[in-house]
């Protein structure tokens, strides 16, 4: 089944596409991308390949992860997402172990926005004692790592679990290995959606860390504010009001 998978991907597979898709992902000597390779393969298509191949087993899925084409990557973990959902706790925790041991190989921020938040967030979501693998994630010094920590919150967030993404939130912004901007633009996109659930806790955090908070990460925090507060944020006149 493997072997047909990666036949498919190559049939699909568009060199002008793929040299846009290498462009936009950054893939050029010494840029957050370099040495990732593209089929130029859209998202939609390998989602209907996929689709054929949900009965692939792990060793098919480490193999995928192990490629240095980012569509085999991706389709490694549309399929491993899709048999997470179907899993029972048992086999879950079996999965998000697997996904674990495989962060540095999820090295594309399409990839990790695509799967953490279903296999780490939705894992984590109702157990306390494990979410402690996030804080160490946000403290590695592996720039996927830090933003699987985050991204992986936003099933948190949208079930109005607001605590553990403002203590990770806190914790790139002061961390001197998070200032990447694929960073500071997560962490700003899961303030922001913490804003739409409880705008009191977002203004809170802005204010008590203003002095840290990267101007981009600011930016996408204060987005969907009143044009005349989101000015007032910018230029720092909030200040004045609670001084």
């Amino acid at each position: 089944m493997l072997k047909n998978l990666i036949k498919d991907l190559k049939k699909a597979s568009d060199k002008q596409q793929a040299e846009i898709l290498k462009k936009f992902f950054k893939t050029g000597k010494g840029q957050y991308g370099e040495g990732d390779t593209f089929l130029g393969v859209r998202v939609p298509v390998q989602r209907k390949i996929c689709k054929k191949y949900n009965n692939l087993t792990l060793n098919d899925i480490q193999n995928l992860l192990n490629s240095r084409i980012h569509e085999h990557r991706l389709c490694g973990l549309i399929v491993l997402i899709e048999k997470f959902k179907k899993s029972k706790e048992k086999e879950k925790k079996k999965l998000v172990k697997f996904y674990l041991k495989n962060t540095k190989k999820i090295n594309n921020w399409d990839l990790v926005d695509l799967s953490a938040p279903i296999i780490l967030g939705d894992y984590l979501l109702n157990k306390k004692k494990e979410k402690k693998i996030l804080y160490k994630l946000a403290k590695s010094k592996n720039l996927w790592e830090k933003r699987i920590s985050i991204i992986s919150t936003y099933t948190f967030i949208k079930n109005n679990h607001l605590k553990d993404p403002i203590k990770i939130s806190e914790i790139l912004i002061k961390d001197e290995n998070s200032k990447h901007d694929l960073i500071h633009k997560a962490v700003g996109w899961m303030l922001r959606e913490i804003g739409k659930k409880n705008r009191k806790i977002l203004e809170d955090f802005i204010q008590k860390n203003y002095k840290n908070i990267p101007r981009v990460t600011l930016r996408y925090s204060i987005e969907k504010f009143p044009e005349n507060k989101r000015k007032k944020y910018l230029k720092g006149e909030w200040q004045k009001k609670t001084q």
